[in-house]
Parts: C-alpha cells; sequence; structure tokens
C-alpha cells in the first residue's frame, strides 16, 4: 500500500462535478450523474449473562447499497450491452443470461477543479439490477434525454495508490 500524504496548501474540499467512471479498461462516455457509495454494518446486540442490565454491540453483516449511474442518451450501447448480459430478451432459450462474464468490477474516479485525479474508488463484482434505456419523453420540455443502470455490488474501497496531486499554481510575471 502507498504512503499516504496530506496536500497541506488544500483548504477547501473536492467539488463534486469532475468525475469518470472506467469498466473493461476504458471510460465510459457521458456519464452525467454517479450515485453515493454507502455500506451499511448491522449491528448485533448481546448481553452476558452475569450482566443482565447492559448490553454489548458488536459489528455483523455489511451491505453495500446499490449505485446508480445516468447519462444522456447517445449511439453508445455500453449501458444496454451489459443490461442485456443479465437478462436479454428474446435471445431464446438457454441464451437469456451471460453467466459468465455479468459482473464487471468499475472504478469511480474523482478530480479536482484542475482536472487532476485526487481521487478513486475501485468497485467490485457490480451486475445491472436495473436499466432504463429512456426518460419520459415531453415534447414541451427542455431537457436532454436519459438514461440510467442501477449496479449491485459486493464491496468498494478506496484506492490508496492514487495520491493526492500537486496542485499548479499561477505566479505573476516578474
Amino acid at each position: 500500500m502507498a504512503q499516504f500524504t496530506v496536500n497541506p496548501t488544500r483548504f477547501d474540499p473536492y467539488k463534486n462535478f469532475k468525475f469518470r467512471v472506467k469498466w473493461d479498461g476504458r471510460y465510459v462516455a457521458g456519464i452525467s450523474k454517479a450515485g453515493a457509495l454507502k455500506k451499511t454494518t448491522e449491528v448485533v446486540e448481546f448481553r452476558e449473562g452475569g450482566d443482565p442490565s447492559t448490553g454489548r454491540k458488536s459489528p455483523g453483516r455489511t451491505k453495500y447499497e446499490a449505485i446508480t449511474l445516468e447519462r444522456g442518451i447517445t449511439h453508445d450501447t455500453e449501458f444496454e450491452k451489459w443490461a442485456n448480459k443479465v437478462w436479454n430478451f428474446g435471445s431464446g432459450l438457454g441464451a437469456e443470461v451471460s453467466l459468465k462474464d455479468f459482473r464487471k468490477d468499475i472504478i469511480l474516479e474523482l478530480y479536482n477543479e484542475a482536472g487532476q485525479l485526487a481521487i478513486a474508488y475501485k468497485i467490485y463484482r457490480c451486475w445491472i439490477s436495473e436499466f432504463q434505456a429512456m426518460a419520459d419523453l415531453d415534447a414541451n420540455a427542455n431537457a436532454v434525454a436519459i438514461q440510467h443502470i442501477k449496479l449491485e455490488n459486493e464491496g468498494w474501497e478506496r484506492d490508496y495508490e492514487v495520491m493526492e496531486p500537486a496542485e499548479p499554481s499561477f505566479t505573476e510575471p516578474q
């Protein structure tokens, strides 16, 4: 594991609008929104037989919440191709599900305002539990058509190999 260093000159937290998602070794085009990474650990409560007046708590099972990715509709078919590996309507008996490769590991990268990679998370064994091919259409609206996927996952971790970048500084000419 890499040595984690802190930038003593960085005061502001990172903004949430510069990010990219990568799977199968390449970046996925047009992601405009990514849901939060959230995990919850159940609490197991018990008490010892000799001390009935107080209880104790210990960690139980950890659950990882599904992650939603949204993007504007284009001719890129990556969302649909992956969703079809989980269930492909009309593909014929025995070919509806791709059991071999319907899961993917993905990487979620967060960039600073200068466009430098600042933080990355590895998300493991994802598969699509929900695919919205097209949003509601409205002739009176002024909006982008959005599609989304909901990714179930079996855990995530921060990539500590990604170090905090040395941020650029603009100096006045001498």
